[in-house]
């Protein structure tokens, strides 16, 4: 199976013992950041809703991206993306074959880049894919990347001999898999947190048990959705929603899970 996960927003810039790869779309990358480039403090502001700082900090990163990098303007997208579900993804702990095999199964939707690779080297950068960017493809990012990365998708798939692709992503950044062209049967996990009222979604936590599910998957090796129903990662049991159970995150709930494109477990 196939598994795709957003980036973040936050960067973790050291450096890493790793042997990075070229990413599919880089040529695509040099387009966008050329059109970024052009782009004033405020056309940032507006673009992200960033702050004057990170406004400065990403024109400056737009300003110094180049056509051809050199290894110290590179990190590997699974090791320098630092966000929740990175922390839950803990791909710095993963054993070299583990990210080998992370390398062919697991996808990471971008904005800039369409999709990396694990070790996929990129150059720092932040570009929602939410981004109403103006190309000579359209308006949106998501005109820009068209069914690009929903057959990128399909190729990689075939070339494994499998039809399932499971998303642990964002809406935002799945939304750029353009549906009417990906071929592959979509398992999405919902992580909820039991509230009153009702079981909801809250973003933090299901971040961090999307990013703990694309490990999961990646540690056992699996080619079979059947083996989603075994992620149980401190009490976070892929399962109809149901009872709270206890949190690897201090002084919280680990949300609970279910699953959409899977039959109920009997």
């Amino acid at each position: 199976m196939l598994v795709v996960i957003s980036p973040a927003k936050r960067l973790d810039w050291q450096e890493r013992a790793v042997e990075m790869t070229v990413p599919a779309f880089e040529s695509d990358a040099q387009r966008l950041a050329r059109t970024a480039r052009n782009l004033t403090l405020k056309d940032l502001k507006g673009l992200m809703d960033l702050s004057d700082d990170l406004a400065r900090l990403n024109r400056d990163r737009f300003r110094a991206f180049t056509d051809q990098p050199g290894q110290e303007d590179l990190r590997p997208a699974a090791l320098a993306f630092a966000g929740d579900t990175y922390i839950g993804l803990e791909a710095g702990s993963l054993e070299r074959e583990e990210l080998d095999w992370a390398q062919e199964h697991l996808r990471i939707l971008s904005g800039l880049y369409g999709l990396l690779r694990p070790r996929d080297g990129f150059q720092a950068y932040r570009l929602e894919m939410g981004s109403r960017l103006k190309t000579r493809r359209g308006g949106t990012l998501y005109d820009y990347w068209g069914d690009q990365i929903a057959k990128a998708l399909n190729a990689q798939a075939e070339a494994m001999g499998t039809d399932v692709l499971v998303n642990c992503a964002s809406q935002e950044y799945f939304g750029a898999v353009q549906q009417k062209a990906l071929k592959l049967r979509v398992i999405t996990p919902q992580f909820m947190e039991d509230k009153p009222g009702g079981p909801k979604i809250v973003s933090f936590f299901a971040k961090r048990a999307r990013g703990a599910m694309a490990r999961f998957i990646i540690q056992k090796r699996l080619t079979d959705i059947e083996g989603l129903r075994d992620f149980d990662l401190g009490g976070a049991l892929l399962r109809k929603v149901g009872n709270v159970r206890s949190s690897p995150f201090p002084g919280r709930n680990y949300p609970t899970g279910s699953v959409t494109g899977m039959p109920s477990a009997v």
